[in-house]
């Protein structure tokens, strides 16, 4: 079903999906942003800084998000700067790497027009890379946020962003994603997603993919 939303929404050339996001058919994903995880993740500030603008963006446009927490009795609780009870989020636990447990296996399921899903957090070579293979092998387009992801080792997180692309995965970042999903300043949430966007994200740091 996901597969046929995604062929009828999103505009392709030479049958190559274009990854247009529409809000109607997106899913954000926020994962493991957790307190344990704060001293020893790179720019792990920033990249919840980051992830909050996505989420404030996905409030405004009424899109669904998704919060999970890698066993939070020993990784403890996601941090405050990511604002979830703000927006009425419970974060799902796991002990897998994926974010595809079985609750989030039964939202996508109720949510049959979702097609795309935006996914942010840590750490890019385990957690967001499974995420990512499991959504792609359940024909779901997945749009991973370079400057909201983050590892402990700059390298895994650079070869785990190449691998996301060559995998067939959207590589992207924070406000080209949020600008795609608003992207004619006719739409009647543009001036929110702008007051989101007004201030630069700050500078994670993270290098770029290899070419």
């Amino acid at each position: 079903m996901a597969g046929n939303l995604v062929r009828a929404a999103a505009a392709a050339v030479g049958g190559r999906s274009l990854g247009r996001l529409v809000p109607q058919n997106t899913a954000l994903f926020l994962c493991d942003m957790q307190e344990k995880f704060r001293p020893n993740i790179k720019h792990f500030a920033e990249v919840v800084q980051i992830s909050n603008r996505l989420l404030q963006a996905a409030s405004v446009l009424d899109i669904p998000s998704i919060v999970t927490e890698q066993y939070p009795k020993g990784l403890g609780h996601t941090v405050p700067e990511l604002e979830v009870e703000k927006y009425g989020l419970t974060p799902i636990a796991k002990t897998q790497f994926s974010m595809c447990v079985p609750e989030v296996d039964e939202m996508l399921k109720a949510n049959k027009n979702i097609s795309s899903v935006i996914l942010c957090g840590i750490e890019t070579h385990a957690c967001i890379l499974q995420t990512t293979m499991d959504l792609l092998e359940r024909d779901y387009e997945v749009h991973v946020v370079a400057d909201a992801c983050a590892s402990r080792s700059h390298l895994d997180r650079v070869y785990a962003l190449e691998r996301v692309r060559r995998l067939g995965g959207f590589v992207t970042t924070s406000e080209c994603a949020i600008l795609s999903l608003a992207p004619n300043s006719a739409h009647p949430k543009f001036r929110q997603l702008q007051k989101i966007i007004w201030t630069p994200a700050p500078d994670s740091g993270l290098l770029p993919t290899p070419p």
